[in-house]
């Protein structure tokens, strides 16, 4: 998608956001996988996923938000709803 700005094209970033559980995290490694609600798909997490955000480790089965970036990683975490703390598919 092309935004002008100023007479000058940007390219805007447009990121949906979706909520899931943690699968696996690894604090060592920052390496993790986290499970979309909607139909169980798998995202690993991005480098950085956690930046901004309020989280400094995660656990298995953590309701988060995120998005997911260009190369179809989850990033942006942020803090999920409460309303069902279950793991989808369980």
């Amino acid at each position: 998608m092309q935004k002008w700005i100023s007479g000058k094209s940007q390219k805007a970033s447009i990121f949906l956001v979706m909520q899931g559980v943690i699968k696996a995290y690894d604090p060592s490694t920052g390496d993790g996988v986290v499970i979309r609600d909607t139909d169980l798909s798998e995202y690993d997490l991005a480098v950085g996923a956690l930046d901004g955000s309020i989280f400094r480790m995660l656990r298995q089965g953590q309701r988060v938000v995120f998005s997911l970036d260009s190369a179809g990683r989850a990033t942006k975490l942020r803090l999920g709803s409460e309303r069902d703390m279950e793991t989808p598919g369980a």
